[in-house]
């Protein structure tokens, strides 16, 4: 057995392999980047070596350097997670002349499955079903589009060494081809290095199917079922479960039986997966799946076959490189209830789904009531040099509503701030009714358009909310005094009625609102550092004291008005004085809180009505500042 195991890799891979690892007695060794100097995956491993910059090209795709660090501490053996240097059969080539174990399939069938269209012959050599197409040397344009209009339109030109949704384009008519041709081998070449194409059959109604295959060195091969990974945007998979909606056992059993035929034709070992494209028109069929592509490497949502069929991937990965036979048998392995993940990623759904990167000063994740895979704690933060995935977030229920039922719930109630998420659109996506019905195909997504990333416009609850979460500091204060006349001090004034209204900002906009009226709001809320959290399906709405936004005042007012009842107890101006945008005017403090208030703009102060001591009511008028006059 591996005694000690470097895992190539970081983020929430590093982390999974890292448990599994531990649980079974290896020591681990993580490796990382300047930017990871402090990350998740460097904290829980036994040991860490840094292996250079930032960049993934000169960090962790440094085959060498991750050599050199197995070395260094003694590692018998190197995982490398997936993406980097997964599928890269030089690098396993490499830990092996090095004298190490390679976790897992040998290069040899790496290579095997690393093109597509030497793959796709493989597969019919094999007796897999492969999608109708061209995969001829011939990659002329002539001869290519003769091909094309052979095979009928529309259809998909594909880069033979493409991944991750790159390489690739639709052709709907003769007339757009020759652009779209020249298109994805321009994409191909800078992205592979390689800008070969080959050309399949469009499939109108289709679904991403995969299978879970496993290898030993001893000749046997298992499935662990299949997955349904048709929910995708831009060709990257959304929302993943298993096992597949619709999927009769006549159908699951020749699906599986050709995944188990191919990796057997490369003679493969370890984890891997077989990708089906099936033409759902009419359902799932036996006769209309269709041999895709094979990942040689463990995938992203393996934690969904591991809900439904009790085994921990990881460890039989393990397991099989160093030597053992595969722990269970076909017979033994059997689906046992349903699951689902979604993938919360560091985005923007609202503005094109742009990667949103920075510390994660809020991070709470419902890990109470879901699986969470994840390479991040609150405090951490999101790196632009990698891919910006916060978290896999996983459930499992004994029906596929239970299960879709507890991932909305999880993603309800997480908390993330101020890095943007699409929980809010993970969320949509599981509301829409193709997707509840099981029906979806790859093109879901783009028909639906805006509509699973609309966010509708703050409501009066959430307005409640969020008052009752700006203050939430001072009620907890209230909560440990001693009960007694001062204990219930909401609205208090001297000499004056009780007043439970505050007043509170979003955007620009102010609202009173009454505290008493608020308390038996519900949902998601939290204070930070700029204010207060409401959330809606995930999505917060950032809510602030009135006339100033992060420590700013009100841009379109001089008057500097008090948010709530408090007491003057710094004053920094006085009548006459000049400031500046920003410049601190004076500090109230408020429900056991130091607020500082500030020019709006650039002017002079022209009133000043308190002085350090004065005890303020709501909105009243503390200073006056005039705006220089325009140049």
């Amino acid at each position: 057995m591996i005694t000690k195991l470097l895992i190539a890799n970081r983020g929430e891979i590093a982390c999974r392999i890292i448990r599994t690892a531990r649980e079974m007695g290896i020591a681990t060794v993580a490796v990382y980047s300047d930017a990871d100097a402090k990350a998740l995956h460097v904290r829980s491993a036994d040991e860490a070596v840094h292996i250079g910059p930032s960049p993934a090209a000169e960090s962790y795709l440094v085959g060498e350097k991750i050599i050199a660090a197995a070395k260094e501490t003694g590692a018998d053996a190197i995982h490398p997670g997936y993406g980097f240097l997964s599928e890269n059969a030089g690098f396993a080539r490499d830990v092996i002349d090095a004298g190490l174990i390679w976790v897992g399939p040998k290069p040899a069938s790496i290579e095997a499955m690393g093109l597509k269209d030497a793959a796709k012959k493989l597969m019919r050599a094999a007796g897999v079903p492969v999608t109708p197409g061209y995969e001829g040397e011939d990659q002329s344009p002539e001869r290519l589009k003769q091909e094309v209009d052979a095979i009928g339109y529309p259809v998909l030109i594909k880069a033979v060494a493409g991944g991750g949704g790159k390489g690739m384009r639709k052709v709907d008519a003769p007339e757009d081809f020759e652009a779209a041709l020249q298109s994805c081998r321009r994409e191909a070449a800078a992205s592979f290095g390689n800008d070969e194409v080959l050309l399949e059959k469009w499939i109108t109604s289709p679904r991403h199917i995969e299978v879970q295959v496993f290898g030993d060195a001893h000749g046997n091969v298992v499935h662990l079922f299949e997955r349904d990974c048709s929910l995708q945007r831009r060709h990257q998979k959304v929302i993943e479960e298993a096992p597949a909606p619709g999927m009769d056992e006549a159908t699951r059993e020749a699906i599986c039986a050709a995944a188990v035929r191919a990796a057997k034709a490369v003679d493969y070992e370890g984890a891997g997966t077989i990708e089906f494209i099936a033409d759902a028109s009419e359902g799932l069929r036996a006769d209309r799946i269709f041999f895709m592509e094979m990942n040689t490497r463990l995938q992203v949502e393996h934690p969904v076959t591991e809900e439904i069929t009790g085994v921990d991937l990881v460890e039989w990965q393990l397991r099989i490189a160093s030597g053992e036979t595969l722990p269970l048998s076909q017979e033994e392995l059997s689906i046992d209830g349903w699951a689902v993940e979604a993938r919360l990623y560091a985005e923007d759904p609202t503005s094109g789904f742009l990667p949103s990167t920075g510390p994660l000063e809020l991070l709470d994740l419902p890990d109470h009531l879901l699986r969470v895979e994840t390479g991040v704690d609150e405090g951490d933060a999101v790196s632009p040099f990698y891919d910006p995935m916060i978290a896999k977030l996983v459930a499992r229920g004994e029906t596929r509503e239970e299960a879709m039922l507890d991932l909305a719930s999880g993603l309800y109630g997480l908390r993330v701030w101020p890095v943007k998420t699409n929980a809010a659109f993970l969320l949509a996506c599981l509301q829409d009714p193709t997707f509840r019905r099981g029906e979806m195909t790859t093109g879901l997504i783009g028909e639906r358009g805006d509509d699973l990333t609309a966010i509708e416009p703050v409501n009066e609850a959430e307005w409640k909310l969020g008052a009752m979460a700006l203050f939430a500091p001072y009620f907890a204060a209230a909560d440990k005094r001693a009960a007694g006349p001062w204990s219930g001090a909401m609205g208090f004034r001297l000499n004056a009625p009780g007043d439970p209204h505050i007043t509170v900002q979003h955007r620009g906009e102010t609202r009173r609102i009454n505290l008493e009226d608020s308390t038996d709001v519900r949902g998601f809320a939290a204070p930070v550092a700029e204010g207060a959290l409401a959330y809606r399906e995930g999505h917060p709405f950032l809510f602030t004291l009135p006339r100033f936004d992060g420590g700013h005042a009100s841009k379109h007012d001089g008057d500097i008005v008090a948010p709530m009842p408090g007491k003057v107890i710094a004053v920094d101006v006085v009548e006459g004085d000049a400031v500046t945008a920003g410049q601190r005017l004076l500090v109230l403090e408020a429900m056991k809180m130091e607020h500082a208030l500030t020019a709006p703009f650039d002017g002079t102060v022209s009133g000043l009505a308190v002085s350090a001591g004065s005890q303020v009511q709501v909105e009243a008028v503390l200073c006056t500042v005039e705006a220089a006059p325009s140049e």
